[in-house]
């Protein structure tokens, strides 16, 4: 008798992840240079780790209420109330990964769909095929800009959400506020929920990245978090804001779920609202365009807007993503194929949060490899 008998027919179409899968690798050749991991490589701010430090002590060890603390939520909400004008209710999440899987849950029903962009976040998929949903990648190659026409092709009478990711990852895309604009349309010509995906917001850097919050509020439900403007990756916190009925309803899920998000880190995610990480984003604005120049006289890239990564396609004498990556790691660098984020296997994902030095000869190393 074998224990698969135990295990359920939908984790049959869940993958261990490509991304740990390289992390690991990381692990046990440390002296490789790792682009893999999505994670900053600063340490969370001291404010933010006294704070943290400072619940514990003070004993606020025990649950919270499930929508969260209401000091963050109050600070939250204010915060929104002062970019967008809106008057958002709002659910502390554990991560953004959290609030991602309660969307899925209050919003889906088995057979309903739902449309993202190919390149995609390696969660989407899996986490609308866990609700027994259906996805539907529409392909934004070659050059990762939002396909407005061929979403709205996709669009069928089960569509329910039209996800978006901008600053993107794998892509380090951003939507201009035109396309945006047009996704909003094309949401109330089909009365779709846009579930907005901005972790990455904080590290956008050439300008501030449009939300269809500003033109959509009562049809956007936004995901953001702590784990990668603050690095609190470790210490899941994030939040939804939105329309009442669907933060009530992942309000619901999240208390026969995640229970709440951890109790001293959301004293944590307090003081992260008054910590200034324009520091941060200044080093990697440098960084990406110190990796964008390294590599584009020998692959064909997009230039990275935001967030931490770049998406170069891979030269054409491999024949696919994985041997190109096999031949990295060969001369330790590691990054990722991009079949992990994508419905093609025609691209590979570096992380550029690491040294400037790793970046320089990463980029040398992958360079060689390309000629």
């Amino acid at each position: 008798m074998s224990a698969r008998q135990f295990v359920s027919d939908r984790m049959g179409v869940i993958d261990a992840s490509g991304v740990r899968r390289m992390f690991e690798l990381a692990a046990s050749r440390p002296n490789a240079i790792s682009l893999t991991i999505g994670q900053p490589d600063f340490d969370v701010p001291e404010p933010c780790k006294a704070a943290a430090i400072r619940a514990i002590q003070d004993g606020h060890n025990s649950y919270t209420v499930t929508q969260g603390l209401p000091e963050l939520r109050a600070r939250i909400a204010e915060s929104l109330k002062h970019e967008f004008d809106w008057d958002a209710e709002v659910l502390v999440t554990s991560g953004t990964s959290g609030g991602i899987l309660l969307t899925m849950f209050a919003c889906l029903d088995p057979g309903d769909e739902v449309i993202y962009i190919d390149p995609y976040f390696v969660l989407y998929k899996y986490a609308i095929q866990l609700v027994g949903a259906r996805p539907v990648a529409v392909s934004s190659y070659p050059d990762f800009r939002m396909p407005v026409e061929a979403i709205e092709a996709a669009v069928t009478d089960r569509t329910r959400i039209l996800l978006l990711n901008s600053p993107s990852n794998p892509t380090g895309t951003v939507y201009d506020a035109q396309n945006v604009q047009a996704a909003v349309e094309l949401a109330r010509r089909h009365d779709l929920l846009i579930v907005s995906d901005e972790i990455y917001t904080d590290l956008s850097f050439d300008g501030p990245c449009p939300s269809p919050v500003t033109y959509a509020p009562e049809r956007t439900l936004l995901l953001r978090g702590f784990s990668k403007g603050h690095a609190m990756t470790g210490w899941r916190l994030g939040y939804a804001a939105g329309p009442e009925a669907v933060i009530e309803a992942m309000t619901r899920a999240q208390q026969y779920t995640f229970v709440c998000a951890p109790a001293m880190v959301q004293y944590g995610g307090l003081a992260a609202m008054d910590t200034d990480v324009t520091d941060h984003v200044d080093a990697y604005r440098r960084k990406r365009d110190l990796v964008y120049e390294g590599l584009r006289d020998c692959f064909e890239v997009a230039r990275p807007a935001g967030g931490f990564y770049v998406f170069p396609k891979v030269p054409e004498r491999f024949t696919n993503a994985a041997a190109f990556v096999d031949a990295a790691a060969d001369r330790d660098v590691l990054v990722v194929p991009g079949s992990v984020f994508s419905d093609r296997d025609t691209h590979f994902r570096i992380s550029y949060a690491t040294t400037d030095e790793n970046i320089v000869r990463a980029c040398e190393i992958l360079c060689d490899l390309a000629r």
